[in-house]
């Protein structure tokens, strides 16, 4: 009896609530067709919005747990918390300093050699009462997806350097390396000299701008910082491939928010870097493998990684710019002379990039950059490269290289010169033995009980 009342009251209230919609929606229209009018009327598309948020989520990824597994893998055991602590707090750091004033030094103003205090503390960037709503919002996304960039760039320079400096001048000198290198080569390119002017460069997601301006910084600090005690004379083979491993597989996917993010929609030129994206990462597992293969006898799973990495580094500037299948070319570029760099070429000069940092980044985004020059099609991104004529692109792209390599060399070996007087460099012999974990951190990775 109880519950044929039950369901008697339940199938009433149901009928009632049928009965009541259709009055309802006369007198006035849905909340959720209140809000679509409301996005429409603002100029906003939810569709782009949701993409490039989305984006920025899979760039953050990249730093953390991408790259710190990546590089904690190779370091040995005794510093791999000591990788993961420059990265999670370089996290924190850049993003803060990127809301304070690094975005409005990267993208603030109209001249084209440097951007002003405009956005300081984020104006005009948040909701405020005088923009409408368009407007603080595509700004605001612009401000989060280009974080994730100021964020992994200062983060890859780490690999050259790790497991001898100090933690305490790293972050000092991330600070002003982001704001005196990284800002004004970000403005230039994206927002100012190099995008607008007569020696307009080619740079669809960073070749320039994160990849060689790391690269080349990273190879200044492992010169001038030096070797890590006992190189060349004892093995530090990586401690850890299984993480490594893990952290190329977040790197490969989350550069697809990298790349096909910096379409800043969702339309046919993200699809065109997605797909471009992921051949060149695929090309460069083969070429590095089979390079290693030929040389060792045997392919190893840390080549197929840094063959997928070197991939996607060369892809970076192209993507939006050549065809697919011109990414695998640029693929299988990228497997052969990083593979090139990382052995034979540090092997001759004998520099400690402990984690090919520059081999990978710098020569990478080097041959990218230039790359982009030659295989770029204007039916992808309205330019054409070398192969279709356009002499003209490739000078640009090797003086966007050139200018970019100088800015950061100047600029990295003026900063540690002055941190080195004033700070130090480099942890004491007693820490470096010891590892960082224990030394900058008193934690230690791995307690067995």
């Amino acid at each position: 009896m109880i519950n044929r009342i039950c369901l008697g009251l339940v199938l009433t209230f149901h009928l009632l609530s049928l009965a009541a919609v259709p009055a309802y929606a006369d007198d006035a229209p849905a909340m959720d067709e209140v809000a679509e009018e409301a996005i429409v009327d603002e100029g906003l598309d939810s569709g782009n919005i949701a993409w490039m948020l989305t984006s920025s989520a899979l760039v953050l990824m990249m730093t953390a747990p991408g790259l710190a597994l990546f590089y904690g893998g190779l370091v040995r055991k005794k510093n791999i918390l000591g990788v993961m602590m420059q990265c999670i707090f370089l996290m924190g750091l850049m993003s803060v300093l990127w809301a304070v004033c690094g975005y409005s030094l990267a993208f603030g103003g109209d001249n084209p050699y440097f951007g002003n205090l405009d956005h300081l503390f984020m104006k005009g960037v948040i909701a405020d009462g005088e923009l409408p709503q368009s407007v603080w919002v595509n700004e605001c996304v612009t401000f989060v997806f280009q974080g994730m960039f100021f964020i992994i760039t200062p983060a890859l320079i780490c690999g050259a350097f790790a497991e001898r400096m100090k933690f305490s001048t790293m972050c000092v000198f991330m600070v002003l390396w982001g704001l005196l290198v990284y800002c004004p080569i970000c403005h230039w390119v994206w927002d100012g000299w190099m995008y607008q002017g007569d020696y307009h460069a080619l740079d669809f997601a960073g070749g320039t701008v994160v990849h060689i301006s790391s690269g080349v910084s990273a190879l200044i600090c492992a010169l001038l910082i030096g070797k890590r005690l006992g190189f060349g004379q004892e093995p530090m083979p990586p401690h850890n491939l299984t993480y490594t491993f893990i952290g190329t597989g977040l790197l490969w996917v989350g550069w697809f928010g990298f790349n096909a993010g910096s379409a800043l929609a969702a339309d046919a030129l993200a699809v065109n870097a997605f797909v471009a994206t992921h051949l060149a990462a695929a090309a460069g597992v083969l070429t590095w493998s089979v390079s290693e293969w030929l040389a060792n006898g045997k392919p190893s799973i840390l080549g197929a990684c840094s063959g997928a990495v070197a991939g996607l580094v060369c892809v970076t500037p192209a993507a939006g710019f050549v065809t697919p299948m011109s990414g695998v070319i640029l693929g299988l570029a990228a497997g052969v002379v990083c593979y090139l760099a990382c052995t034979k070429i540090k092997n001759t000069f004998g520099y400690d990039d402990s984690l090919d940092a520059f081999g990978v980044h710098g020569v990478g985004g080097t041959l990218g950059a230039l790359l982009t020059g030659v295989f770029a099609s204007k039916h992808v991104g309205g330019v054409d490269g070398l192969l279709a004529g356009n002499v003209g692109q490739f000078v640009n792209q090797a003086i966007s290289v050139g200018v970019t390599a100088a800015v950061a060399i100047v600029g990295t070996v003026v900063l540690l010169k002055i941190l080195d007087a004033t700070m130090g460099l480099r942890v004491s012999q007693e820490d470096e033995i010891r590892g960082l974990d224990l030394s900058q951190h008193n934690e230690e990775g791995y307690i067995f009980l």
